[in-house]
């Protein structure tokens, strides 16, 4: 079989490490190709050789049966490889057709101005052909995410891109905007593109894929047709074991309320508003999960009701106490705490032992600390507890936070949150950037504080987490809460419609299964 792209013994070694190690890969024309691996796995590593970001140690790439040597991106795109990268590079003062021809400017016969005019022609163009309906003339800027993904399509497209490898593609678009993008990609294929998706999400791999490779720890585990696989397995070739992918989760009565908050209004660091009068109250014993998508407050809500920002104005109370003007360690020594959504900026420090990080924020206490000095044998005992329990794995507690994995440095911030047995646990994007393995630890931690009748407050852009750990859902859009919903009586087109900042009375149509009243 003929293959438009060949990767073959593919080895990438980098200072004491494997990331490839004798990789196959093929893809054929017109096909949706799955790569999916834990963290670390090398699905990106392996992606970043064939788009000329990484030169292999070993190893063969075909195009078109063609031995090629892809030595950067520009000769990717001359071979007819486009690349969207997770994080957008995209400029957005300008517009459409200013970012899709930024380095590839059509220019009039003179060769010496800028043919504009014939630019958007061009871009709608090849819009319009291929069904991604993006005006040309619009700016970045004024552009919701699922269309500025789809702009970044146009651009490798524009350059005459056959193969397209997407990275992560819906990690920060709405239920809607993933099954307007699984059309698009399968209208590109249909035309005779070839994608490869790298995603660890294992519901759009069945929806959207005709084939899936597994890598594990840097060695291809197999490849096979989608039809002939599921959900389960997937993740057990992923994680090596079974993987419950559905958290066990009890009924319970919620309790009183032990954290609540009431017309908070909070500012960006621009000095615009991002948070606009917000409410919402969260119960012992309960999860309550602000659902959205990325940008619209979440952020700022976080910092504004941990001390890292300040508040213009509203209430904030922790068991009817006033906390709003309160420092982040008088509202940590109140019980509170945070696992932050940014682990390497707001989590750990780095460059310290884990058995440091691992007392962030009580360090200065008692057994820790006595008249400002550590007790370093009490500390290291704490981590090796904390370590087992959590299952952090690690050489020992003496190795720098930087040096372990994503999945790792997650569990040694969410062990000494949790080790405080707070009354009000804050989870920001707890599984940011996580496997399946990982996630599903991470999940169970979290209904344990839940079980314990500890108030949990959930943010995360993942509707599947929210879905599987929440008790009610508050969706947010623009800084505001368009509504709480029951988690028990909420449907993933619901929340969609609240998440793009849709009619409430249209969500609240729904039932459970998405249909309207008028569908049943």
């Amino acid at each position: 079989m003929s293959y438009v792209v060949e990767m073959k013994k593919i080895t990438k070694v980098f200072p004491g490490i494997i990331a490839n190690d004798d990789i196959d890969f093929h893809l054929k024309k017109g096909e949706i190709h799955v790569l999916l691996g834990e963290n670390g796995a090398g699905k990106t590593t392996l992606m970043n050789i064939l788009y000329g970001l990484y030169q292999p140690t070993s190893g063969e790439i075909c195009i078109n049966g063609e031995v090629v040597n892809i030595k950067d991106p520009n000769m990717a795109i001359q071979h007819g490889i486009g690349m969207v990268h997770q994080h957008f590079m995209l400029i957005k003062p300008f517009t459409v057709a200013e970012n899709i021809i930024l380095g590839n400017e059509p220019v009039t016969h003179k060769g010496i101005q800028l043919d504009m005019k014939k630019a958007i022609q061009n871009v709608e163009r090849i819009s319009k052909e291929f069904g991604l309906k993006v005006d040309a003339t619009a700016k970045i800027q004024d552009l919701s995410v699922g269309i500025q993904q789809r702009v970044e399509i146009l651009k490798a497209l524009y350059r005459g891109a056959d193969i397209l490898i997407l990275d992560e593609p819906t990690a920060v678009l709405t239920p809607q905007e993933i099954d307007e993008l699984g059309i698009i990609i399968r209208k590109l294929a249909d035309e005779g593109k070839s994608i490869i998706l790298i995603t660890h999400k294992l519901k759009e791999v069945m929806a959207m894929s005709d084939r899936v490779t597994v890598i594990r720890r840097g060695k291809m585990i197999n490849s096979l047709d989608t039809k002939t696989t599921n959900t389960d397995d997937l993740a057990e070739m992923m994680v090596g074991r079974k993987v419950k992918m559905e958290v066990d989760k009890q009924n319970k009565e919620s309790g009183e309320v032990i954290f609540s908050v009431k017309g908070l209004k909070v500012k960006d660091n621009r000095g615009l508003d991002a948070v606009k009068g917000v409410d919402f109250d969260v119960r012992a014993g309960e999860v309550l999960s602000i659902a959205g998508v990325d940008g619209n407050g979440q952020t700022e809500l976080i910092e504004a009701i941990t001390g890292l920002r300040e508040i213009v104005s509203g209430q904030v109370h922790l068991d009817g106490i006033d906390i709003k003007n309160f420092t982040t360690r008088e509202i940590m020594k109140s019980g509170v705490s945070h696992i932050p959504e940014d682990r390497h900026k707001r989590g750990l420090v780095l460059e310290n032992s884990l058995a440091e990080n691992m007392i962030l924020g009580y360090h200065h206490q008692m057994p820790f600390s006595k008249n400002g000095i550590i007790n370093y044998e009490k500390v290291h005992e704490h981590a090796k507890i904390l370590i087992k329990e959590f299952d952090v794995r690690t050489p020992d507690e003496n190795v720098k936070a930087g040096s372990l994995s994503g999945g790792n440095q997650q569990k040694a911030i969410i062990a000494r949150e949790m080790y405080k047995n707070p009354r009000l646990l804050i989870a920001a994007q707890p599984t940011r950037g996580l496997d399946v393995g990982s996630i599903e630890f991470v999940h169970k931690k979290i209904i344990e504080s839940r079980d314990n009748n500890q108030a949990v407050l959930l943010v995360s852009l993942e509707l599947d987490e929210v879905m599987n750990l929440a008790d009610r859902i508050a969706v947010i859009y623009d800084g505001k809460i368009m509504d709480t919903i029951d988690a028990k009586d909420a449907s993933e087109k619901q929340l969609g419609i609240l998440m793009a900042g849709g009619d409430r009375k249209v969500s609240a149509n729904m039932n459970s299964k998405g249909m309207s009243h008028d569908e049943k």
